[in-house]
């Protein structure tokens, strides 16, 4: 089992940065791919990014591309969100969540039902 707690969510100014944090319990943390999604009032989740087990690979929407990234630190059992050039549309709930199978070897299926292992979300608003 993982459970998840995301923080560093906030307001901020259009263009402005915010690091999203995830930590994570559980002994399966280092062995599992990572994922960030949002979820804007009346939208679907819709997926951000996802980390590898090892870090090594990642991929992203291409709404976030380029300004977004997303990073593990497996020994702090923590990923990450750096968020920047923030735009009015990114508003939503952050959720990370964490893959349901281990040792997945590609992390370009955005799905959230790869995912078995849910935060409860943390509020970004982008104040245009």
């Amino acid at each position: 089992q993982v459970q998840l707690v995301e923080s560093g969510g906030g307001l901020v100014q259009a263009g402005g940065s915010l690091r999203l944090s995830c930590a994570a319990s559980g002994r399966t943390f280092s062995m599992r791919a990572l994922a960030w999604f949002r979820q804007a009032p009346g939208k679907e989740r819709e997926f951000g990014a996802a980390i590898g087990w090892s870090g090594s690979s990642t991929y992203y929407a291409d709404s976030v591309k380029g300004r977004f990234t997303i990073s593990r630190d497996n020994a702090k059992r923590t990923v990450y969100l750096q968020m920047n050039s923030l735009k009015p549309e990114d508003t939503a709930v952050y959720f990370c969540a964490a893959d349901r199978v281990l040792y997945r070897t590609s992390v370009n299926n955005p799905a959230p039902r790869e995912y078995g292992f849910w935060g409860q979300g943390t509020q970004v608003t982008v104040d245009s």
